[in-house]
């Protein structure tokens, strides 16, 4: 009894008065910063003095303002000062509220009505979120760099930068929260399922057998384990496949909806694993807390969070591992990117069990997706004992007393700001000007599908993942593997480029630069002075693809502008069709390019950046 009520009491106990003002200050910041970005909200310039502008909101009734001082920088990013919001009724000052600034712009925001409530819902989880992290912080941005991997990876607190509502996380309730959510760093073990061979697929890459593979993640006292139960039913084991579950998917999902399956024996309940795994930021991506060294184990988590259930398709599962060899193999062949260290994290195995019930609803309904896992090779594998990892997203990371984590790793290097910026995007951009370039393909270069390898608290290299779920292939001359060809999209030049001008330059390098000139008053236009050195230092080594160069410029005076909000506003159930995710976008206005001056300059041989102090 006591138990219980100490579980109950902790379900809430984060959501104290102070907390929620915080936390709903810095979101409401937040979307005014993102929807203004995409043309939703256009603030007014009331006021400049002192270098410092002030600017104002207007509600959709016209009954609340909202005033605050911001800079307005590249990309059309604002940068808000967070203390300075006000809310308004006549001259009568109000609470900032989150909630409350949604449904008061509903109307700007083109908000459906269909969809305003589970809009609403995403928005209080993920308030509620940022309370529990802002209350449970362990680490200051300062100590954060001598933080092991996982210390980093449990302590972010952002999510998606571009994102308003990115933490909705719906379907898990106040108790599963702190069992699964990264932040409540309370590892848990997998439950196993055998799956029958009619209805269930393996699919691996060469040279690793599903007997190799199952071995080593759950071990041999745990198989003979699970072959003891299914001998007991009267059951063959070699007429089935051990699939590991989410508990949550389990409870929540699959004893209802497989409830048929498991009843005729085609899904067999074996048990838990020994193993406890630890929930990463992409939240249904598992890391194996007792044996580092073994895989990643991904599974399906039918919970919705910015705008996808999370679920995964049994289909797309039977070709994963032939995607990641086929890249691996593309990789390891390209001398340029082995010199840079670059290299996936590979899913090398998968398995997925099809619900004949609901396979006539089609294969992307999210009800056939709710039984798949895949392994990932675990990233220790990749680095030396000298080296460490870290989320990518750590380097937007700011820590409760505002201090930047960027800012505390670039002091603890042996570098300067220039320097450093300079080795990160020798690391980052590079190798995905290579890809592009040569090969027209294009990955989700997100901070969280980045993991760096850091040496001296400086990158070295960089670890992609999930790779075969986003990389896109525009290149139609590039022959396929038959499992693979599902990753040539058909488009235009213009769309091909603005992978690189939106997951790069906009949904990451628009975020860093502005904390580097914030937090390392590190002007924004050296930043961008450093881009462009890394772009033609890159098209100088690569002189045989002058041609691509010219047909892909990264000099162009504009691009579109990609509003990723806006997506999720418009449907935050399924923000993309998947079957032509770029049909999709939203392309709202343009968006002014920093690097173009510097290719102008470039075209009169005038380049910016010749300056020996960066190598």
């Amino acid at each position: 009894m006591k138990t219980q009520q100490h579980i109950l009491e902790k379900t809430c106990s984060h959501l104290s008065t102070n907390a929620w003002k915080i936390t709903n200050r810095a979101l409401v910041g937040k979307a005014i910063s993102e929807f203004a970005h995409e043309l939703l909200l256009i603030p007014e310039l009331k006021q400049c003095d002192n270098n410092k502008s002030y600017y104002q909101l207007v509600t959709d009734s016209s009954e609340f303002t909202y005033q605050f001082e911001a800079q307005k920088q590249a990309l059309d990013h604002w940068a808000i000062d967070l203390k300075t919001i006000v809310k308004k009724k006549g001259e009568i000052n109000k609470t900032v509220d989150a909630l409350l600034f949604i449904l008061e712009f509903k109307k700007a925001l083109e908000i459906p009505e269909s969809m305003l409530p589970t809009y609403l819902e995403e928005i209080s989880s993920t308030i509620s979120g940022a309370i529990y992290k802002y209350k449970n912080e362990q680490f200051t941005a300062k100590e954060l760099t001598k933080a092991d991997f996982q210390e980093v990876e449990l302590a972010m607190t952002e999510g998606h930068p571009c994102f308003v509502a990115n933490n909705g996380r719906i379907g898990f309730n106040a108790k599963e929260y702190l069992q699964y959510a990264p932040e409540a760093n309370n590892p848990f073990q997998l439950i196993w399922l055998a799956g029958h061979k009619k209805k269930t697929t393996f699919s691996t890459i060469e040279g690793l057998t599903y007997n190799t593979l199952i071995h080593q993640e759950i071990g041999i006292n745990t198989i003979a384990k699970f072959h003891k139960k299914l001998d007991a039913l009267g059951l063959d084991f070699t007429s089935y496949i051990f699939i590991p579950i989410h508990p949550w998917q389990w409870y929540n999902k699959l004893v209802h909806i497989f409830a048929a399956d498991i009843a005729k024996q085609d899904l067999v309940f074996l048990g838990l694993g020994g193993d406890l795994y630890s929930a990463q930021q992409s939240i249904r991506t598992l890391y194996n807390k007792s044996n580092p060294n073994k895989f990643y184990t991904k599974t399906a988590l039918s919970i919705l969070n910015m705008g996808f259930m999370r679920g995964l398709s049994p289909y797309y599962m039977q070709s994963t591992p032939a995607i990641t060899q086929w890249i691996t193999k593309l990789v390891e062949n390209d001398s340029y990117l082995k010199k840079l260290g670059f290299t996936m994290l590979g899913e090398i195995a998968t398995v997925g069990y099809r619900n004949q019930y609901f396979e006539s609803l089609g294969k992307s309904n999210a009800l056939n997706k709710m039984l798949s896992a895949l392994w990932r090779e675990s990233p220790h594998s990749k680095v030396t004992n000298d080296q460490k990892l870290m989320t990518m997203a750590s380097f937007l990371h700011i820590d409760s007393q505002g201090n930047s984590f960027l800012k505390e790793l670039i002091k603890a290097s042996s570098y300067t700001v220039k320097n450093w910026v300079n080795k990160y995007l020798e690391a980052y951009l590079k190798p995905l000007l290579h890809c592009f370039y040569t090969y027209e393909m294009v990955f989700m270069p997100h901070g969280e599908n980045l993991i760096m390898v850091m040496k001296n608290h400086t990158p070295v290299k960089v670890l992609m993942k999930d790779i075969t779920e986003e990389v896109i292939v525009f290149n139609k001359d590039l022959k396929l593997p038959e499992q693979v060809q599902r990753l040539y999209t058909k488009t235009t030049d213009k769309m091909k480029v603005l992978a690189i001008f939106t997951d790069i330059f906009d949904c990451f390098f628009r975020f860093m630069s502005s904390i580097l000139s914030e937090h390392l008053d590190y002007n924004q236009a050296d930043f961008w002075e450093l881009v462009a050195t890394n772009i033609y230092e890159y098209q100088a080594e690569h002189p045989q693809l002058a041609d691509k160069f010219k047909q892909y410029d990264l000099f162009i005076s504009k691009f579109d502008r990609c509003c990723l909000n806006r997506l999720q506003l418009r449907n935050t159930k399924q923000m993309l069709d998947l079957a032509d995710p770029i049909e999709s976008l939203q392309l709202v206005g343009t968006l002014q390019n920093p690097l173009a001056k510097y290719g102008k300059l470039w075209k009169l041989k005038k380049p910016p950046f010749n300056n020996p102090t960066i190598k």
